[in-house]
């Protein structure tokens, strides 16, 4: 399940990094069903392992942020027998899952109140937060027009919107990148997910930045949303992810390079708002 789970982290089968965080976090139970010879060998194990599901996506603060808890939980834990061990582990994991979980709940919810006052929406990407915080503020008696961006070349965005498509209050328009500044001018906000903030940075799927720009220039708000756990100052630092050419381009580029870029950094200047579990910041 370990390698699995890494696997599919890494070819991006999973796009939300609160799910990858979640899903990383439960592939370790794993190993609480194995037998080690000794507590120390089952440290080495998971740590070896929870590396790997690390370097599976070297960006996801989240992923990287709840893998060491768990690890250190583990390694702090004074325990005498691998069954403690591993019961240190189950326990450290259900906490994990337990706050990415309600992190995200709570974003959402605070999210909502700041896109119930919007009519026409912009987004980009897929992001379960955002779809989240779109659908609790339906709820609330909200209804929405949402510009959704493909999201080349992946296409994460067709994901979004046929999700956003399904919430009753929401009529979807699903638009290639490139035509985002065309529709600014009829959206009341910009919102998108973050892969994390790094100090002064917001890192987040390519092509946030030049919408981010191009939303302050037209004098629209721009909000990026997510858990908490994704704002770090210290300990985490982001590395991009160059993807495969084959996604751009299926047949040989004779003459010239590819360059695929998973994300991009967009300076939290151009943000208006960054809505998390903790509460709203405004720039």
């Amino acid at each position: 399940m370990i390698d699995e789970t890494a696997a599919k982290i890494a070819d991006m089968q999973t796009h939300s990094s609160s799910v990858v965080a979640v899903e990383a976090a439960q592939a370790l139970r794993e190993l609480t069903d194995r037998e080690f010879p000794t507590v120390e060998e089952y440290r080495r194990t998971l740590e070896r392992n929870s590396n790997a599901l690390r370097r599976a996506n070297p960006s996801h603060a989240s992923l990287h942020t709840t893998q060491r808890e768990i690890v250190a939980a583990v390694e702090d834990a004074d325990v005498d027998s691998v069954a403690e061990a591993q019961s240190v582990t189950v326990d450290a994991i259900e906490a994990v899952v337990e706050r990415v979980e309600t992190g995200k709940r709570r974003t959402a919810e605070r999210a909502a109140s700041v896109l119930g006052d919007a009519d026409t929406l912009l987004t980009h990407d897929y992001s379960t937060t955002v779809l989240s915080a779109i659908a609790r503020a339906v709820e609330d008696g909200a209804e929405f027009s949402v510009y959704v961006t493909e999201a080349r070349p992946r296409y994460l965005g067709r994901k979004m919107a046929r999700r956003l498509a399904e919430v009753e209050g929401v009529e979807t328009t699903l638009v290639v990148d490139s035509a985002g500044g065309h529709y600014l001018s009829e959206c009341d906000r910009v919102v998108v997910g973050m892969d994390c903030i790094v100090g002064d940075t917001l890192y987040n799927r390519v092509g946030t930045y030049p919408l981010a720009a191009t939303a302050a220039e037209a004098g629209v708000p721009f909000t990026a949303v997510g858990s908490a756990a994704k704002v770090v100052d210290a300990g985490f630092a982001f590395e991009n992810e160059q993807r495969a050419a084959s996604e751009v381009m299926l047949e040989p580029a004779e003459g010239f390079d590819i360059a695929n870029p998973a994300y991009d950094a967009t300076p939290t200047r151009l943000l208006d708002s960054v809505v998390t579990d903790e509460g709203v910041q405004e720039y």
